[in-house]
């Protein structure tokens, strides 16, 4: 590099570097300590002139000084310092810039309290609602509200009779206006009989109902603009979204489920071994994923007693002592192919089953919401419709009224 004079009076700018002229030239210097322009223009290769024009920019530079008392002798000075006096006048505009920068990101840093106070004032895209009386009251404003389309999603199999009744009155009066009401319930929501008798009555006026073995979750969407889902922290408030983005696709999702799922009926009507062979082989491809029994219940809409229930017929009825045995059953037999004909094998084709033994339902209590095949006693699938989840079904989907719609 050939020294220049920077315009803004700076050695160095941004960008130079030493050449290699510059570093052959201070070596030699700092190890003969005299300016020798023949020498050393033998030994570096370099013409006379261009070692005259390298000496003057180290000396410029302050990477080397001619001797006080003898003008041959040159003293190499140390790199450090000479780059502490070189790049000085660089630092110092460049705190200079520094300070500038900072002054400019305060001046906005003070427009951020009235961003925020925007922000207070203009409708929130979410909002979080902490308490079940004021989501109940939430939801009733929403539908009242509400001009033209309601989707909700409903897991879990069993509805308290007065909360049905309580829908009930509320959805007539929104249909009433002409809104479109469409629901969706796990199968096992067939085997409730208040869930069988408000969908009767909800679909006499107009409502839409269909049933899935898996659903993504709680959901009540309103005019597709306002959604209400549960508070991630298991309490029994909700979460309000307005954001358009979010609102879309959270209706996209219910559209492709909507489209997938079956109307809803009643198991009698719809056959229990129709739904009881479908409800199997979800099971065993849930188990054959891994998943935990905990899992599987809230995939279904079941009690955790219940599934674990379903899941030891299966494996009795496979006559499988672990699920690694119920597996390899599984995979031998081809129960997950894409034969849609292949059934669980009843206890005459198993190797062993143990007969079921559970109770009969007591007179008055709820079906269990997930039974597995059909009412013929002569097959190890054909009991499971007999469980009663009991009152335990019914605590398990407590909490969830709060966004309970039917």
């Amino acid at each position: 590099m050939t020294l220049r004079q920077q315009a803004d009076g700076h050695l160095f700018g941004v960008g130079d570097r030493l050449g290699a002229e510059e570093v052959a030239v201070y070596r030699w210097l700092a190890l003969h300590r005299q300016v020798d322009l023949s020498r050393m223009a033998g030994e570096l290769g370099l013409d006379e002139a261009s070692v005259t024009r390298t000496v003057d920019s180290l000396v410029h530079l302050g990477l080397i000084q001619p001797d006080a008392e003898d003008d041959g002798v040159m003293r190499a000075v140390d790199p450090h310092l000479a780059a502490a006096v070189a790049t000085a006048p660089l630092e110092r505009s460049i705190r200079e810039q520094q300070i500038s920068l900072r002054a400019f990101r305060d001046q906005f840093a003070q427009l951020s309290a009235h961003y925020e106070e925007g922000l207070r004032g203009a409708p929130a895209a979410l909002q979080t609602i902490p308490a079940l009386t004021e989501v109940r009251v939430a939801l009733d404003r929403a539908a009242q509200r509400c001009r033209e389309e309601m989707i909700t999603v409903q897991p879990g199999g069993t509805r308290a009779p007065e909360v049905l009744t309580d829908a009930l009155a509320r959805d007539s009066e929104v249909l009433a206006r002409g809104v479109r009401i469409r629901t969706l319930y796990h199968h096992t929501a067939r085997f409730n009989s208040p869930s069988q008798a408000y969908v009767a009555m909800a679909s006499a006026l107009g409502a839409e109902y269909r049933t899935a073995h898996q659903l993504f979750g709680r959901m009540i969407v309103f005019d597709r603009e306002l959604a209400f889902l549960p508070d991630h922290k298991g309490t029994w408030g909700a979460v309000v979204i307005r954001e358009p983005s979010v609102v879309h696709f959270l209706c996209e999702l219910f559209e492709q489920v909507w489209t997938e799922a079956q109307p809803f009926s009643d198991a009698a009507t719809d056959g229990l071994e129709a739904v009881a062979k479908d409800l199997d082989r979800t099971i065993l491809r849930l188990l054959a994923t891994g998943r935990k029994d905990e899992t599987i219940a809230r995939r279904l809409g079941m009690s955790l007693r219940t599934t674990r229930k379903h899941i030891a017929d299966i494996m009795q009825t496979l006559g499988a002592g672990s699920r690694f045995q119920a597996g390899f059953a599984v995979a031998t037999r081809g129960l997950l192919g894409d034969d849609v004909d292949e059934e669980i094998p009843g206890p005459d084709s198993g190797p062993d089953p143990v007969p079921d033994s559970g109770p009969d339902p007591a007179p008055g209590s709820v079906p269990g919401p997930a039974p597995v095949s059909g009412p013929d006693a002569d097959s190890g699938a054909a009991r499971r419709p007999e469980r009663s989840a009991g009152a335990e079904e019914g605590r398990g989907n407590e909490g969830a009224e709060g966004t309970e719609r039917a």
